[in-house]
């Protein structure tokens, strides 16, 4: 269902000419009738001529793609009321976004998608079929989207909720931090008889806003310990704090976190210390801070994590470790106990560029998603170990690591990856092609 900026829709992760194909189909098929084999395809392997991807329809639980008017390089998921766990269909997810755009404004998107059905179980040809008829409710998914001027392209986009309102941080590129109420926005979504795509007025300002980097950025995280407390850093490598004050502004600490020696890329708060976070840089390092020092001075510990830029880390919510992600490909679970040892605990090589966004599952402790530069979504289970039996019909097909679980294409350039806290196992992506929200067999 389509509307000026924005368009959700059921399709299938294959070429366009997929109708042209069906129809010259029986002229490909060997003389005794029978249609080309189907094999398996590995990333990096080879397509011929004629060959065709399409995804397998069994490993889903649910697959959508949706796209916006411009490139949402960032988003976030906007908790709800609808239920802490919900696993029946359809189901319904809010977000907040930042698009970069050239050429025409940006804006900050407040988005609601609903009536998400699933993947119909039995094999059919029928484009119907991908939706469970039983369970969509006569039509097919539902985008609602409130758009609000924002100055520059948004590099990256956080949320939070204070005291039962909805806020976010974009960092935009002109240098410059802001802080957004968007409570009343996200309630619009709900409406009744509303367009499905409002703009706010141009008297819809942001409540906040930081240019003291006086660089741009993409290093940003609230922290869940200390509700409105914010840490941003920047590419000239300065990091400031901000905290929330009874009057309802912040305050940004003018004197920056510093020990890094290249552009800070990413930065997460403990999820259970109030003064404790975690940032990586260009400079190869990932570093644990006190925010009640000053300066260099607030750097605890460093670890030359990998041969490259350092691009994301992701702070495990249930145990001590820390996943990073960095431009040489390499995935590595650090281990905060042993951290000073300044060796990970896990190693993963499997994406063939850079990694762009890293996240652990929000509930099992050993499963975590990523993202990079060579189209793919990867979900990993440390859990997973070796089965030697298995090892050498493995060799002879793809050296894939046990704790692989799961690969997901069909995007281009793949920004940023997230999983839903409220609908299990759903994970959410955003790329230069669109967003896809989908839900897998293997979690």
């Amino acid at each position: 269902m389509a509307t000026d900026d924005g368009v959700i829709k059921e399709e299938e992760m294959e070429d366009e000419e997929e109708d042209e194909v069906e129809d010259e189909e029986m002229d490909e098929n060997d003389e005794d009738g029978k249609e080309p084999e189907e094999k398996v395809y590995f990333p990096g392997d080879p397509i011929e001529d004629g060959d065709e991807l399409t995804f397998d329809k069994s490993a889903y639980h649910m697959y959508h793609a949706a796209q916006t008017g411009a490139p949402c390089l960032s988003f976030d998921v906007v908790p709800d009321n609808l239920g802490d766990v919900r696993t029946e269909f359809p189901m319904t997810c809010y977000m907040v976004c930042g698009t970069q755009s050239e050429g025409k404004p940006n804006q900050l998107l407040l988005m609601k998608m609903s009536n998400l059905t699933k993947i119909i179980s039995e094999d059919s040809d029928s484009e119907d079929s991908y939706i469970d008829e039983d369970e969509n409710e006569g039509d097919g998914p539902h985008l609602r989207t409130v758009s609000i001027n924002h100055i520059g392209g948004v590099n990256r986009i956080r949320q939070t909720t204070i005291n039962n309102k909805q806020f976010c941080a974009t960092w935009s590129e002109t240098g410059t931090v802001y802080v957004w109420d968007n409570t009343k926005g996200m309630e619009s979504l709900d409406l009744p008889g509303v367009a499905q795509h409002q703009t706010a007025p141009n008297s819809a300002k942001h409540t906040f806003h930081f240019s003291g980097h006086q660089a741009e950025g993409f290093a940003m995280d609230w922290s869940s310990a200390t509700p409105g407390r914010l840490a941003t850093g920047s590419c000239n490598r300065n990091i400031h704090l901000w905290q929330l004050r009874d009057s309802g502004t912040w305050n940004v600490d003018q004197r920056p976190l510093n020990a890094h020696t290249g552009s800070v890329e990413d930065i997460q708060w403990s999820p259970n210390e109030n003064n404790v976070f975690a940032s990586c840089s260009v400079d190869k390092t990932v570093r644990i801070w006190d925010a009640r020092a000053v300066g260099s001075k607030a750097c605890m510990l460093t670890a030359n994590a990998h041969d490259s830029d350092v691009n994301v880390i992701s702070w495990n919510r249930h145990d001590p470790f820390i996943l990073s992600g960095g431009d040489d490909g390499m995935l590595k679970v650090w281990d905060l106990r042993q951290f000073q040892n300044g060796v990970p605990v896990a190693t993963f090589k499997h994406h063939n560029a850079p990694v762009t966004s890293v996240e652990w599952h929000p509930t099992d402790s050993t499963v975590f998603a990523a993202s990079g530069d060579d189209h793919q979504i990867t979900i990993w289970d440390l859990a997973v170990e070796k089965d030697e039996e298995n090892e050498q019909a493995l060799s002879t097909t793809n050296d894939l690591p046990p704790q692989l679980l799961f690969i997901h294409m069909g995007q281009t350039d793949i920004k940023e990856i997230h999983w839903h806290k409220q609908l299990p196992g759903v994970l959410i992506s955003t790329a230069a092609s669109g967003y896809n929200i989908f839900k897998t067999i293997s979690v």
